[in-house]
């Protein structure tokens, strides 16, 4: 039977009391809705409930909580346990409340999402692979080790790539500036000549109006690593809330920087309209102007400040990344992965490939053959 998870945006009025008060009369009539309530958060602060729910459908859970008390959800999505408990640490009641006679449960759902990527730089040198991936190997070994010293729960992992959720703000800036403190390391010289880091904090609730659990806080973080040029990036709210709970301001430097509202706003506006024309070879900056509220110049200056780079170039270097994408899958010869990837000629494609990378894709492939030949023997 599917598991859902509902949100409930309740009056201030409301307390952690109440909000247990509503489960155990929905737990009274679950049985003839044919659902089974697993568990529920409840965060004072923000004034959100958010239910765990097997159900038959989506009506059935409805129809429950409306028999129950009449608090209709505001918004239900279909979930997977193993994921909930990924980012939440739990799908049940908390063991130390299950003891008391109205069970209350005062746990936010609110999260901070940390996406780590190390970036590899193209192509990869493979002369001194071997030393490579053992350096890599204890790099992560040491992410992983830091990360969860300081609570962090991992929802999916790469060796390049990790998606991390944390209950505590600070627990959260501090295992970033961490990560990086270890990333630099004199040690780790190999490393860095190899590979980029990028770490984005964002935070949020689980449900909004996406499908998936923290899908606007996940693709913030995700966004701010693509697109920002320092090494770890925070939204504003992170940002609020670490100086909310620390006697210090946030340190902003050359590889540390807190984005405000105003930069989120253009970024996610940007970066929306990018994954739906990126690949169309008439793209000009112009057509952004009305998507971002900006002027051409104020784009020219948003970017230049943001990313390091102007509009045009950063469309090229996109278009340059999703074509190496593309030759790592075999997907189509040079010609067709030009065009594909919005240039306006083969030629003009291997001209800007050659001048990024060292290399022209044809010789980037070549590397990447002789490279995978390498790792199968080494």
């Amino acid at each position: 039977m599917p598991i859902y998870m509902d949100r409930h945006d309740v009056s201030e009025t409301v307390t952690a009391e109440h909000v247990a008060q509503l489960h155990q009369q929905d737990l009274k009539v679950q049985d003839q809705f044919g659902c089974r309530g697993l568990t529920y958060w409840f965060d004072d602060k923000r004034k959100t409930a958010f239910c765990l729910i097997e159900a038959p459908d989506m009506k059935a859970l409805e129809d429950m909580h409306n028999h129950a008390h009449g608090q209709v959800p505001h918004r239900i999505i279909e979930v997977e346990p193993s994921i909930v408990e990924s980012f939440l640490g739990r799908i049940e009641d908390p063991k130390k409340k299950q003891d008391t006679g109205l069970n209350i449960i005062d746990d936010p759902a609110f999260r901070v999402i940390m996406i780590i990527e190390l970036k590899q730089q193209v192509p990869f040198q493979a002369p001194s692979l071997e030393q490579f991936q053992s350096s890599l190997k204890d790099f992560n070994r040491e992410v992983i080790d830091l990360l969860g010293a300081f609570g962090g729960k991992s929802v999916r992992q790469t060796d390049y790539y990790y998606l991390i959720s944390f209950p505590s703000v600070s627990n959260a800036v501090h295992a970033a500036f961490n990560i990086q403190s270890v990333f630099h390391d004199t040690s780790n010289g190999d490393l860095k000549s190899k590979i980029t880091l990028k770490i984005g904090l964002s935070a949020g609730v689980p449900v909004t109006e996406k499908q998936r659990l923290f899908e606007d806080t996940i693709k913030i973080a995700e966004q701010m690593c693509q697109v920002i040029k320092s090494e770890i990036v925070v939204t504003s709210e992170v940002r609020h809330l670490y100086e909310s709970e620390n006697a210090d301001i946030f340190h902003e430097n050359e590889k540390v920087i807190a984005l405000t509202k105003e930069d989120e706003k253009f970024i996610a506006a940007f970066m929306d309209h990018m994954g739906s024309v990126w690949n169309n070879v008439n793209l000009k900056v112009d057509d952004f102007t009305k998507r971002v509220g900006h002027s051409k110049s104020q784009v020219y200056r948003k970017m230049m400040s943001l990313t390091g780079k102007s509009p045009n170039t950063f469309i090229k270097d996109y278009r340059l990344n999703e074509a190496v994408k593309l030759l790592n899958k075999n997907a189509g010869n040079i010609s067709n992965i030009a065009f594909e990837t919005g240039f306006s000629s083969p030629s003009y494609f291997s001209k800007c490939f050659q001048k990024k990378y060292g290399h022209f894709p044809s010789g980037y492939l070549v590397a990447r053959t002789s490279t995978a030949t390498e790792r199968q023997t080494a």
